[in-house]
């Protein structure tokens, strides 16, 4: 039991930080471009209490780290946050902008993904106490996968997948409109393909590759 609690506590900080900085990151670039919604309602903020979905933050990610205790299996949690208002007609270039609105999500999963490696290298070393040593490791390898996770399933091309809406914004209006019209059933499409297991074996590619990437450009081992 102690070690279920353990390993949810070592998830629920790179998750709650994943999910909100997402969302919060979604609401900033939409005000640069024009859009002050998400700010007039007070979500551009780090306080995740403004972020948290019951569902999609709290039971989804803490049902996924039960079952890896349970199981054995090694499945990174992912979900939600109460998605940011964003009123795509606000913003000065609504087709074009679109895709900075929607790529600040990934965008700052990336970077927080970066910086869970850069804390790891920093830290690590200075930790003797092996017990320290193995909750660090830990936290910081949760904190890669958890936004590798989020960033990845984000940018499947589905609307209204951040990827989807990227998508939208690049195509030519037409292709552009019959896209959009999927975006009803989006999370539907998206549940589907993930119990199928049609994204396992490119999802672990996929989080594979990045993951290498971030170790070549930040220089850790």
């Amino acid at each position: 039991m102690e070690q279920i609690i353990l390993n949810i506590a070592l998830w629920a900080v790179p998750v709650v930080l994943a999910i909100t900085l997402h969302e919060a990151a979604h609401g900033y670039v939409a005000r640069m471009f024009g859009d002050p919604t998400a700010y007039e309602q007070g979500r551009i903020t780090l306080n995740p209490l403004k972020h948290i979905d019951p569902v999609g933050t709290v039971l989804l990610p803490g049902a996924i780290v039960l079952m890896n205790a349970v199981t054995g299996a090694q499945f990174p949690p992912f979900g939600w946050a109460k998605p940011v208002p964003v009123n795509f007609g606000r913003l000065r270039r609504p087709k074009q902008d679109m895709l900075w609105v929607a790529a600040a999500g990934p965008g700052i999963n990336f970077v927080q993904a970066v910086i869970w490696v850069l804390l790891g290298s920093l830290l690590l070393p200075l930790i003797s106490n092996p017990g320290g040593l193995e909750m660090m490791a830990a936290l910081c390898r949760n904190g890669l996968m958890a936004n590798l996770v989020l960033m990845l399933i984000n940018l499947i091309p589905i609307p209204p997948l951040d990827g989807g809406r990227i998508l939208v914004s690049l195509l030519p209006m037409k292709a552009a409109w019959q896209l959009s019209r999927v975006e009803p059933y989006g999370f539907f499409i998206l549940i589907a393909l993930m119990y199928s297991n049609v994204l396992n074996m490119p999802l672990r590619w996929a989080m594979d590759s990045v993951a290498r990437f971030i170790f070549l450009i930040t220089g850790v081992a």
